[in-house]
């Protein structure tokens, strides 16, 4: 009976990358499971980035954390999804689920094929799809007037973006374009905003499409800066950057973690050069959106260390409020 409610509840679909998108997935797949992922592909760090260089394909990673989060049976998977090979001429380093995505798209002859093979024997609720198939780099302009390619040495540098951009034009994958075009609720984020986000909105027909689309939008505002990535932002400087290519007037919210983080976490993430964004969402910095604020911090480990994260079931439930889409359906009387 669950089974059937959750497959007659709105679609939905999130775009972003890193852990802010799996995180995000983990709540929602309660309340829908027609649910699809618009997962970056540009990621050139750890185990992805080595497998991208050496064997020419898109990276993993991402796609690997989404379809984990949306598993029926998330715990047993990760399991063997997210071992690492401690040790191995040429494994070390590498997590087994990026090996069998990379493996499943060689022996079917594409990335996407990787993806749905995964996506059964996973028992996936929902879908994943990367937002290109076409294998391009992030390149940013920083603000001491250095280029810098690729996302993982964008993301590690200390200096600010000016500007970001596709090494070459990439197309967007249909699938993703088809998603958007039928959803009922649209999520942005959360996610790095510059290497996680905007890579999505830099792939043509993306942004234009959900530009289109009549869903529901909502923006949903990370919790913390990302050093040089973010230094200094506060919600509206977000805002700012998601302008230049989504129509925000066509929105119907943002959503605003109103919790203050334990101190002793605090403390820790400000020794990085990391600062909780700050709530300035007031007048027109509000973009005319309408400022959705509730207490939805929770705190993880990760690799080893307590990590600040969205609680997935409290912005799940929030968004199934907030949604017109999502309140109409049967999903939310028995969502957890």
């Amino acid at each position: 009976y669950e089974a059937r409610i959750l497959k007659n509840a709105p679609n939905v679909v999130a775009v972003g990358g890193g852990t802010g998108l799996s995180n995000l997935l983990r709540g929602i797949k309660h309340y829908t499971a027609n649910i699809t992922a618009i997962v970056t592909v540009m990621d050139t760090g750890g185990s992805s980035g080595r497998l991208r260089e050496e064997l020419d394909v898109l990276p993993p990673g991402d796609v690997r954390n989404c379809l984990l989060a949306l598993a029926e049976d998330e715990e047993r998977m990760a399991r063997f999804m997210q071992y690492r090979f401690a040790r191995g001429e040429g494994l070390a380093g590498h997590a087994l689920g990026n090996l069998i995505l990379v493996g499943l798209a060689e022996a079917l002859g594409g990335f996407d094929r990787a993806i749905e093979e995964a996506s059964f024997f996973l028992s996936v609720r929902g879908k994943v799809v990367p937002a290109t198939l076409d294998k391009v780099q992030l390149v940013a302009e920083l603000a001491d007037g250095r280029v810098v390619e690729g996302e993982a040495a964008i993301s590690s540098d200390p200096a600010p973006i000016r500007k970001i951009w596709l090494s070459q034009k990439a197309q967007a994958y249909e699938r993703a374009l088809k998603a958007i075009e039928e959803a009922d609720v649209i999520l942005i984020g959360p996610g790095s905003l510059y290497t996680s986000i905007v890579p999505n909105l830099l792939v043509e027909g993306i942004s234009e499409a959900i530009n289109r689309a009549r869903a529901e939008k909502f923006v949903i505002m990370n919790l913390m800066t990302e050093p040089g990535e973010t230094t200094g932002y506060t919600a509206s400087d977000h805002l700012r950057v998601l302008a230049q290519y989504l129509d925000l007037r066509k929105f119907t919210g943002v959503i605003v973690n109103s919790e203050s983080p334990p101190e002793e976490i605090l403390a820790r993430y400000r020794a990085e050069g990391s600062e909780p964004v700050r709530d300035d969402l007031r007048g027109a910095k509000t973009f005319g959106l309408r400022v959705i604020r509730a207490p939805l911090l929770s705190v993880v480990e990760m690799e080893g260390k307590p990590t600040l994260k969205h609680d997935p079931l409290k912005l799940a439930k929030l968004l199934s409020r907030e949604s017109k889409a999502l309140r109409r359906s049967w999903t939310r009387w028995f969502s957890p």
